[in-house]
């Protein structure tokens, strides 16, 4: 299975009805031959500003690619879609190969060079994620609006831990120190 994992940095692309690219996101790469999609969310600000930063945000299935109706690219829709956002699981907790991959290698896009545990963890994900996920009716007939991407927020204060190998591998606000890094808290004592 070929499948697309991609690093996201904010929300609403793809929308709820699972059309990738209703706001132009990921440019060309929507073009390029894929099975299945994994968006993750990366580790700046932008997402942690979301929560969506490390998860498994959305995973879509059997894609089909349609012109934008504005003329921005394709849009893609699919079979299954399951869009998770901030709810969605840390992807070291359920991928560490993954992860580690996209992490710490600072991969922003995987298409073809999964090493043979990457791709079996994709696939597990993919199959796993789907399955609270839900069969997407057609939507060539929703109006397509396009919509400049989210702007920066700066809801959270950043962390300064920039990889999942020092002892601060997962994000969740302290009430002691207002820091979004759990680690933090320890580091501090």
């Amino acid at each position: 299975m070929r499948i697309l994992t991609y690093k996201r940095t904010h929300i609403g692309d793809p929308d709820a009805a699972g059309r990738f690219g209703i706001n132009d996101c990921m440019g060309r790469v929507r073009n390029w031959s894929f099975d299945a999609v994994i968006g993750v969310g990366g580790y700046g600000g932008e997402p942690r500003s979301y929560g969506i930063d490390g998860r498994v945000n959305w995973v879509g299935l059997n894609p089909t690619w349609q012109p934008h109706p504005e003329g921005y690219g394709q849009i893609v829709t699919f079979e299954f879609f399951s869009l998770l956002e901030e709810k969605g699981p840390l992807l070291i907790a359920v991928a560490p190969c993954l992860a580690r991959r996209m992490y710490e290698k600072r991969a922003r896009v995987l298409l073809k060079s999964y090493s043979p545990e990457e791709q079996a963890e994709a696939e597990a994900l993919v199959h796993t994620a789907l399955q609270s996920g839900h069969r997407v009716g057609s939507t060539a007939s929703a109006k397509a609006v396009r919509t400049r991407c989210p702007s920066r927020l700066k809801t959270r204060r950043l962390c300064r831990t920039r990889t999942l190998t020092n002892s601060c591998s997962s994000f969740w606000p302290t009430a002691s120190t207002g820091c979004t890094c759990r680690g933090a808290a320890k580091q501090k004592r």
